[in-house]
């Protein structure tokens, strides 16, 4: 078990937002979280990576306890975040932004291999090296993102909604982006709007609603009546 979730619970204010949620991710799973706004997808992401403290419940990484740790902290021991909206540094250029993704390695003969290795998959940014990231398409700005991530070297990649605001080519391209990914074995957790997206990528899904699991499953969840009805457009 890489990740596991234990009861976990969050508030705002007097809000409690995540209501007792428990989920797991094996190594070299994509563990979908689908979920209508509001579920209390982005809070459980940002409580994983310590962006947000827990009211209550526990978090387990690789066999340690990182509930209430900094986020600094949970980066280092190999949890990367790609945020919904790409965030990438906009006044700086493609190659400090990748650069800023691997600020913790203070290997340089690692670091241009893992540029080497960016550079192959994801050649567009290869072309873009000194170009400011802000002046980027936004299907650029996600793959620059993704690639931004990848540049620590995670155990686990969190990616929340990754297709948001991407015309349908490039959503095809990042899915493929997301495929490739997994198959050199990193465990992802995926938060996409795009039910469908989202359950076609998992090897596990989790269905959230007002804050609690009510549905576990894997890709047939996709064949479930609830999920049709409240997510697929059935």
């Amino acid at each position: 078990m890489l990740l596991e979730v234990k009861d976990l619970r969050v508030h705002y204010g007097k809000a409690e937002v995540l209501k007792g949620v428990s989920i797991s991710v094996d190594e070299g799973a994509v563990v979908s979280i689908i979920g209508a706004n509001g579920a209390g997808k982005i809070t459980l992401l940002r409580t994983i990576s310590g962006l947000k403290n827990p009211t209550s419940g526990e978090i387990w990484f690789k066999g340690s306890r990182i509930d209430g740790m900094p986020s600094y902290a949970i980066a280092r021991m190999g949890i990367s975040h790609v945020p919904a909206g790409r965030q990438v540094f906009a006044p700086l250029t493609v190659l400090d932004n990748l650069r800023i993704g691997a600020h913790a390695s203070s290997d340089k003969s690692q670091l241009n291999r893992d540029l080497d290795a960016i550079y192959e998959s994801f050649p567009v940014l290869r072309q873009r090296l000194g170009q400011k990231a802000g002046s980027l398409s936004g299907g650029e700005q996600q793959m620059l993102a993704i690639a931004r991530a990848l540049m620590a070297n995670p155990k686990l990649l969190i990616m929340d909604e990754p297709s948001m605001g991407l015309s349908p080519v490039v959503v095809d391209r990042v899915c493929g982006i997301i495929k490739d990914i997994h198959e050199h074995g990193l465990s992802i957790i995926l938060v996409e709007q795009n039910a469908a997206i989202g359950l076609s990528l998992a090897t596990k899904a989790y269905v959230l609603e007002t804050g609690m699991v009510i549905l576990e499953g894997d890709q047939n969840l996709a064949n479930d009546e609830r999920v049709i009805k409240s997510y697929l457009g059935g």
